[in-house]
């Protein structure tokens, strides 16, 4: 497997792993569900800093689960902070 692809399925599985609900925005108006595969794989690419929002009951566990996810695939993430 791939390593964008093992990214991707890393991201998409730990995500699914909380109830808060977990965005990536690219751009103004482009918002990707990160439980989604199908729309996390038309957008992770490695030369990007990804903003992340993360709101919901387990929120604080869900950012620490994101950034090492990210981290391990070398992957730049910002965490939109309330």
């Amino acid at each position: 497997m791939g390593s964008s692809i093992r990214a991707i399925v890393d991201i998409n599985m730990r995500a699914n792993d909380f109830s808060s609900s977990i965005v990536l925005v690219l751009g103004p108006d482009h918002y990707i569900d990160v439980k989604s595969i199908l729309g996390l794989s038309m957008t992770l690419y490695r030369n990007q800093t990804y903003l992340l929002y993360v709101y919901g009951p387990d929120q604080l566990e869900a950012k620490a689960a994101m950034q090492e996810v990210f981290a391990k695939h070398h992957l730049q993430l910002q965490l939109k902070e309330d």
